[in-house]
């Protein structure tokens, strides 16, 4: 496989957290591939079909843990066992909705979870890098027409949001106080960051209220897909483009630790912010059948109708931007969705992973 990293990631000792998610065993894939160590910390996937489980990822890996993030002593007793080199943080409670029924729960995992893994990073001597991953919705979003630039003011208007926001905050001050970059090499050497992507498609996520996993649900009973939002606007972009967004920033802070540790935006380009309705008509176009229905519900709880994200930044400073446009993340989304029944999905994995590097 091409490797854009140069060989950085062989043999590097790496722990991904929520790598049984959606993300996080596309990203654990894609590390693996490269041949890094990777120590895999998470809760049990959330369906049989999901892409960790087709892929087989999990008994390839150095090591396949189930362990919770709201358990400090666990995480501070797995990263002094494995001594990982490398961390990204990606375990949450992901869903807005969900966010309404659990609020607790949600910041119990999302904020304590977060505050747990920084703990055992400045526990554990090894660690060099640690990539928080947060999300689009941690900003307090006004519902403008520019896209958010990483010193926007963090907020969040449901629980899910709010609890995003908050991590950013506590990221921020675990810097501050513990991995300042002025004391590095002094009295740490660890160098943090956060990240923020945009709405994530891609292949293996059957996550509840996702418009994608949505779609294909119904597109394989033959039912008509139900639209709660259609003219909600998001940033749309492929797993793959974001995680190697991440994985260039670790190297680049791994070689430069005082440089790149701060907040980053990964986002698409302009042309691929799009309604909730478009990607909906985009996936039954690509899947070749399919209606849409419209069940959006003047009642139903708050969710932002237009958020979008600048990504000024990562194109000036790291040298990063999207590869694909939207049509494209729609196909190759359903070119997974499509194959997954009927080939090897480790191998579907790696070779949409190859498509994507020589874009």
């Amino acid at each position: 496989m091409v490797d854009i990293f140069d060989g950085f990631y062989a043999g590097k000792r790496v722990l991904v957290t929520g790598h049984t998610g959606f993300k996080g065993s596309w990203l654990s894939i894609w590390l693996h591939e490269m041949g890094a160590e990777v120590i895999g910390v998470g809760l049990d996937p959330y369906s049989e079909k999901d892409n960790y489980v087709l892929s087989g990822i999990g008994k390839r890996i150095k090591a396949d843990l189930r362990a919770d993030i709201r358990d400090g002593e666990k995480m501070k007793a797995i990263f002094d066992e494995f001594r990982p080199e490398i961390v990204f943080h990606l375990a949450a409670q992901p869903l807005v909705r969900l966010s309404y029924d659990f609020p607790v729960e949600t910041y119990q995992t999302n904020v304590m979870g977060t505050v747990n893994v920084m703990e055992a990073i400045r526990a554990t001597d090894s660690v060099r890098v640690g990539v928080m991953i947060t999300t689009d919705k941690c900003y307090d979003n006004k519902e403008q027409l520019r896209g958010y630039k990483e010193d926007d003011p963090f907020g969040g208007y449901d629980p899910y949001s709010s609890s995003k926001g908050a991590c950013e905050i506590a990221i921020q001050s675990w810097r501050r106080s513990f991995f300042n970059p002025s004391e590095f090499g002094k009295k740490h050497h660890v160098s943090l960051s956060s990240v923020r992507a945009g709405n994530v498609i891609g292949g293996g996520d059957w996550a509840k209220d996702r418009i994608i996993p949505d779609c294909i649900r119904a597109l394989e009973a033959d039912r008509p897909v139900e639209i709660r939002s259609p003219r909600s606007v998001r940033p749309w972009e492929h797993v793959l483009e974001p995680l190697g967004g991440y994985l260039l920033l670790a190297q680049k802070m791994w070689e430069h630790p005082t440089e790149y540790c701060e907040g980053w935006n990964f986002g698409p380009e302009q042309d691929s912010v799009l309604t909730v309705w478009d990607v909906a008509s985009a996936i039954v176009k690509s899947y070749g059948r399919g209606e849409l229905r419209d069940v959006s519900d003047p009642d139903a709880l708050h969710e932002a109708q237009l958020l979008m994200l600048d990504i000024g930044k990562v194109k000036s400073r790291l040298g990063w931007r999207p590869r694909l446009k939207a049509a494209d993340s729609v196909d190759l989304t359903v070119d997974w969705y499509k194959r997954y029944k009927t080939c090897d999905v480790m191998s579907l994995c790696l070779e949409e992973i190859e498509n994507y590097l020589r874009k």
